[in-house]
C-alpha cells in the first residue's frame, strides 16, 4: 500500500508507517498548491495531512486514493464533501491533542488574569511598573469557569480548572447531567437557552467545540451580551465559532479579556503577515494556533496515525472515519 505524507509528521510516525511495509512518500512541503501534483505523481492509496488544506481541486482527478488521514482532531482543512463524492474515506485522530490544548487554555486563562503579556512588554521596554500590575488580577481560586463543549479537550480543561480550585460549570450538546456530575462539575444544559443562562455566572468562559454548521458563530452578539462584564473569553477551538466583530465590540464595551489561539482569517501558511484587531484589546493574549504543538501531542498524533493506517492495511476498515 502506498502512503503519501504531504505534511510535517513526527519522524516516529513516518518510520512507523514504513515499518508497516507501506511504500511511504514523505513530502511535507507539498502544501495545498502542490498537493494535486503530488497525488498525481505518486498515486497513493492513503494521504496523510496535518494542517495543509485539501481542497476539492486537489481531489478532482484522483483515481486510486482510498483514504485521507488527518493527523490531528479537526477536519475543517479537508473538503470532506468533495472527498465523499469521490468515494474517499476521511479519518482523524480525536483526543490525541486534548492535553496540549487544555494546557494552552489554562495558560491563556492565567495569562489573562495576571496580564502576563502586558507585563512582559513593559519589562522588555525597560519599564518597571509594579504600580500598574499590582491590581487587577482576580486569581482563579473561587472563580467560576464555564466550559462549552465537554469532549476530550473540554473535560481536560475542567479537570485542570478544578485543580486550581475553580468552580466549573459545563455545557455540551450531547453530554448528560449524570456524566457532568461524574466529572465533578455543575451541569448547565445542552440547548441554546441553557448556554445563555450559564454565561452571566461565569468569570471566565472556555470554548471547545468542533467547527460545524451548527456551531458557526455560536459565540455571537447575544452570547457576548450575556457574559459578565470583565470576564475572560478563551478560544482554542476554531475562529469560525466566534462572531469576531461581536466579540471585539463586547471586549471594548464590557472590558472582556481575550485569550485566543485561533483567529478569523488566519493564514494557512506556517509564516505570513497577519494583523488581527484583537491585538488592540487590553490584556489580550494571542497565540498562533499552536494548541496541539507540543512534543507530547505530536507523538500521540503520530502513534494514532500509524495505528489507523495499520488497521486500514490489515482489514480495509478506516477507524475514526468522519464521512460515509
Amino acid at each position: 500500500m502506498k502512503v503519501l505524507i504531504a505534511d510535517k509528521l513526527e519522524s516516529a510516525g513516518v518510520e512507523g508507517i514504513r515499518a508497516l511495509g507501506c511504500e511511504t512518500i514523505y513530502e511535507p512541503a507539498a502544501g495545498a498548491e502542490g498537493l494535486a501534483a503530488a497525488i498525481a505523481r505518486h498515486t497513493p492509496a492513503v494521504l496523510v495531512v496535518r494542517s495543509s488544506k485539501v481542497p476539492a481541486a486537489a481531489l478532482a482527478s484522483t483515481t486510486g486514493l482510498k483514504a485521507i488521514v488527518r493527523a490531528g482532531a479537526g477536519v475543517d482543512n479537508i473538503d470532506v464533501p468533495a472527498a465523499t463524492a469521490k468515494g474517499i474515506a476521511v479519518a482523524n485522530c480525536p483526543g490525541t491533542n486534548s492535553i496540549a490544548v487544555a494546557e494552552l487554555a489554562m495558560a491563556h486563562l492565567l495569562a489573562c488574569d495576571r496580564r502576563l503579556v502586558d507585563q512582559t512588554v513593559e519589562m522588555r521596554a525597560g519599564r518597571w511598573n509594579k504600580k500598574e500590575f499590582s491590581t487587577g488580577g482576580r486569581g482563579l481560586k473561587g472563580s467560576t469557569l464555564g466550559v462549552i463543549g465537554l469532549g476530550a479537550i473540554g473535560q481536560a480543561v475542567a479537570k485542570r480548572a478544578l485543580a486550581f480550585e475553580m468552580a466549573v460549570v459545563g455545557w455540551d450538546k450531547f453530554l448528560t447531567e449524570p456524566a457532568a456530575r461524574a466529572l465533578g462539575i455543575r451541569w448547565a444544559g445542552s440547548d441554546r437557552a441553557a448556554l445563555l443562562a450559564m454565561l452571566p455566572s461565569c468569570d471566565a468562559v472556555s470554548i471547545h467545540v468542533a467547527l460545524v454548521p451548527e456551531t458557526q458563530r455560536m459565540a455571537d452578539a447575544e452570547f457576548f451580551a450575556a457574559m459578565k462584564p470583565g470576564a475572560t473569553f478563551i478560544n482554542t477551538s476554531r475562529g469560525g465559532v466566534v462572531d469576531e466583530p461581536a466579540m471585539l465590540e463586547a471586549a471594548r464595551s464590557k472590558r472582556l479579556r481575550l485569550g485566543l489561539d485561533v483567529h478569523a482569517g488566519q493564514p494557512s501558511a506556517p509564516q505570513a503577515d497577519f494583523s488581527t484587531p484583537a491585538a488592540t484589546i487590553p490584556a489580550s493574549v494571542l497565540t498562533h494556533h499552536c494548541g496541539a504543538s507540543t512534543d507530547q501531542a505530536q507523538r500521540a498524533v503520530a502513534d494514532e496515525t500509524v495505528r489507523i493506517i495499520r488497521v486500514f492495511k490489515e482489514t480495509g476498515r478506516l477507524e475514526n472515519r468522519v464521512n460515509g
